[in-house]
């Protein structure tokens, strides 16, 4: 019982005695995710408040923030560059949104990119809609770190730690909430908050809501939206799960032009995610963006005519 606790939160116990080809759920090394989505059922009990809400909102934008921004067009794409205690940060933040850490992340991520909605993709939608949504990160071959496609990002110690402890970092944000909770609740208590409150909207109700929009990127954005670009996938842009996500739901421009750091390439196309880290680049935190080859996408472009039966 304690071995099965202890990988909770040492990440490199799910790589000792691991059968790569097990398509098993691990029911007990799950438990922690089921517990998040349970927890949520407690705003029935510590009630609501307009400040419970923004700290939720908060929580919900910066982590998303953290994932769209650095999980992914980072780590996994490397579309800009940064220091390494900026890298360091948003690892940092980044695993607050328990999604895993960045080195797991970027690895099952770039493995997606190369065998996209292939047999070996591990989540297409084509393995059906819960399998892509959340089933394939829940299987015991899906625990480990996909080392191979990874060894750039494992260089860095600080990572690595990161990475095999990610399970703290919420632990330490959700001790945080529930003390500014407290804080809120001595110091401005006309705010109706309370230490539970601010906990449970701040930490669990936002981590469900950032966990399951993002999910929606690979159960969904491969199934729904409309294509532009011929990209021997069946990636889509969807303006709803685009706002959702900063920026994530232009996928099809995304498969087009993986090492972009914008998303969104037309003006319409609202990408915050993007935005905000153009304004990174002004104050001199990221630098050396790099964007779409606009020859590329000319060439990869679906005609009108034919583009209309791919609409779904």
């Amino acid at each position: 019982m304690f071995a099965q606790i202890y990988k909770w939160f040492d990440n490199n116990k799910n790589n000792i005695n691991n059968n790569n080809d097990d398509e098993s759920i691990d029911m007990s090394r799950i438990i922690p995710f089921i517990a998040i989505h349970l927890a949520c059922l407690l705003v029935f009990v510590v009630g609501v408040s307009w400040a419970a809400l923004l700290i939720c909102f908060l929580s919900y934008l910066i982590r998303m923030f953290a994932i769209t921004a650095f999980y992914h067009r980072y780590f996994s794409h490397k579309s800009f560059k940064t220091s390494r205690p900026v890298q360091f940060v948003f690892a940092i933040i980044g695993a607050t949104a328990t999604q895993r850490g960045p080195i797991w992340w970027a690895a099952h991520h770039r493995h997606h990119h190369i065998h996209s909605d292939s047999e070996d993709d591990s989540h297409s939608p084509r393995h059906g809609f819960w399998h892509s949504h959340m089933k394939w990160f829940l299987m015991k071959k899906n625990f480990p770190v996909k080392s191979q496609y990874v060894k750039d990002l494992k260089q860095y110690p600080e990572l690595r730690f990161v990475d095999r402890y990610d399970i703290f970092f919420p632990i330490l944000l959700a001790i945080g909430l529930f003390v500014l909770g407290g804080w809120l609740d001595s110091k401005y208590p006309q705010l109706g908050t309370s230490s539970g409150q601010v906990l449970i909207w701040g930490y669990f109700v936002s981590t469900v809501l950032l966990s399951h929009v993002t999910y929606c990127i690979n159960s969904l954005a491969h199934v729904f939206g409309f294509r532009t670009y011929e990209t021997g996938d069946n990636s889509r842009n969807n303006f709803l799960l685009a706002l959702l996500t900063l920026g994530e739901g232009w996928h099809n421009n995304h498969h087009c032009s993986p090492g972009s750091v914008k998303q969104g390439f037309k003006w319409w196309q609202i990408d915050i995610s993007y935005y905000m880290l153009l304004m990174l680049s002004k104050l001199g935190v990221i630098w050396d963006l790099k964007y779409p080859n606009e020859a590329l996408l000319q060439k990869k472009q679906i005609l009108k005519l034919s583009n209309t039966g791919d609409k779904t």
